[in-house]
């Protein structure tokens, strides 16, 4: 198999793989790992490759956002996050600090160790139940600060139904994301 891919070598022990939104393919790799052994992985995994490249490419492809329709979408997200985010917080039982919104390209949500809160703007462009996901998602990140199954067990104790906005941000996020890069002036 002929399968181009970029080595990111780190102090990491495990090798992994990932396909960005853009189809690159990444093997992140331990230091002192041979470059065979990794090209060796990598075409262990072609099959894998092969279909999440197919989902990729098969996308539809949304149209760029302007820096306008970013800024339109921030200032409602500023107004409707900080609600949702009020209105969980105790069902999940927690306080939360400062709330920011942001264009972010990687993340739908962060919550730091001191309790403020990062919301992505393009949050706004999701279904309702998504949004609550993410929120609910960072608020129990207040309780643990992991994924652990205790944590998805506080997610799931709020929103029992969590997996089916979970998939809808695996099915849709990445196209979702790639149209909030790169804004274009209108």
């Amino acid at each position: 198999m002929d399968l181009s891919f970029q080595i990111i070598r780190s102090d990491r022990k495990t090798l992994g793989l990932q396909i960005t939104p853009q189809g690159q393919v990444i093997a992140h790799a331990p230091r002192r790992m041979s470059t065979d052994e990794i090209r060796r992985f990598v075409e262990s995994k072609g099959d894998w490759i092969q279909k999440n490249l197919q989902k990729i490419y098969s996308r539809p492809q949304l149209p760029k956002l302007t820096m306008e329709q970013l800024e339109a979408l921030a200032r409602r997200a500023l107004v409707h996050i900080p609600d949702r985010v009020a209105y969980y917080a105790p069902k999940v039982g927690v306080t939360y600090g400062k709330i920011t919104i942001r264009n972010q390209r990687t993340r739908w949500g962060s919550c730091s160790s001191a309790g403020n809160l990062n919301f992505n703007v393009l949050l706004m462009l999701t279904p309702p139940e998504v949004l609550d996901y993410v929120v609910v998602h960072e608020l129990c990140h207040r309780l643990e600060m992991n994924h652990s199954p205790r944590f998805w067990a506080q997610v799931e104790r709020v929103l029992p139904n969590y997996r089916t906005s979970l998939q809808w941000l695996k099915d849709n996020g990445a196209a979702l994301i790639e149209s909030g890069t790169t804004p274009k002036k209108s």
